[in-house]
């Protein structure tokens, strides 16, 4: 289900490009599993390009954080609370 942590990681992630001008999102009901998303691209590139380049980039994001977290706990490096 796609909700605003997906919609505004994404435009994030495409907003990082330098081709892209500008990118939104909007849920359109709370109830429906839908997002949409707007993409303005320079002339060197194209909407379909950059929501690709966004994934992947959010995809690579995603494993170097999964990555770090998975050292920190082979390495026991971590405070435990409470």
């Amino acid at each position: 289900e796609e909700d605003h942590t997906l919609g505004n990681s994404l435009r994030w992630a495409i907003m990082q490009n330098s081709q892209v001008d500008f990118c939104g999102y909007s849920i359109p009901h709370p109830s429906e599993a839908k997002t949409n998303l707007r993409i303005q691209t320079t002339d060197r590139s194209n909407a379909v390009e950059s929501m690709g380049k966004g994934l992947d980039d959010l995809r690579s994001v995603c494993q170097i954080i999964k990555g770090k977290f998975q050292q920190r706990l082979r390495e026991d490096n971590y405070s435990r609370t409470g």
